[in-house]
């Protein structure tokens, strides 16, 4: 257990909750929900060669690239949570937030001004030409969940507090939430990996496994962060 949680059940949490604005619950639901859409409109382009309504998924794709962009930028940028000893979850959280925004505001705008051009039956071809410049930040993006989830296993980063409602049962096997969250970041990551290759060949092996392990993060984020809503209100209630 790294030494500032061994430090934090001995004293007995005590969070000043007005200088640290939490909101990575939203986060993870609209990141949860943004992955499993992104994987339903790779399915769709791959079986279809086209998108069925994409205003749709403009639509959606805008209200949780807005999402993820605002508090993303909010956190990366002013880091909310570095006053009560998370200075880390800034960077956990905030700036893959904002990076998964951004690409999800570009495919809204994309989407919502090109609609016409998915009706047709090459929409495969044409959205991996589309998308093959901006995958090289995805690719970035895949390394850096690689180290957000190295750093989380070596220093038991995502470990939750006694006071934290279910998660807190855990708190004395730091490394079993650590795992888990870190391993969502490597599904994550591998998904991000393969996405400039995949691009190339569309119809091969590489798409089916990034709609898999980026299916299984969504869902797991999705799940997770909507069951933080819970854990996190119990958590400000406990060390008020």
């Amino acid at each position: 257990m790294p030494p500032y949680a061994q430090s934090l059940m001995a004293s007995g949490l005590k969070i000043d909750w007005a200088k640290m604005p939490t909101y990575n619950t939203i986060m993870s639901v609209a990141a949860g929900a943004g992955l499993l859409l992104v994987v339903a409109l790779g399915r769709q382009l791959l079986t279809r060669g086209r998108i069925a309504t994409p205003d749709g998924w403009a639509l959606a794709f805008g209200a949780l690239g807005f999402t993820l962009v605002v508090t993303g930028l909010h956190m990366t940028l002013t880091w909310p949570l570095a006053g009560q000893g998370f200075p880390f979850d800034n960077i956990i959280f905030g700036e893959p937030a904002l990076a998964f925004g951004v690409f999800l505001l570009s495919a809204s705008f994309y989407l919502w001004k090109r609609a016409a051009e998915f009706a047709v039956e090459d929409g495969i071809e044409r959205t991996s030409r589309v998308a093959l410049p901006i995958s090289v930040f995805v690719f970035g993006m895949g390394l850096a969940c690689f180290g957000i989830a190295a750093a989380g296993w070596k220093y038991t980063l995502f470990a939750a507090p006694p006071e934290e409602p279910i998660s807190g049962e855990f708190a004395n096997y730091p490394w079993l939430e650590a795992s888990f969250m870190s391993g969502l970041y490597v599904l994550v990551g591998i998904g991000a990996l393969l996405f400039p290759f995949a691009l190339r060949t569309p119809r091969t092996w590489m798409s089916p496994t990034i709609g898999v392990v980026w299916g299984l993060a969504g869902l797991a984020f999705l799940i997770f962060g909507g069951l933080n809503y819970f854990t996190h209100i119990g958590l400000i209630v406990n060390t008020m």
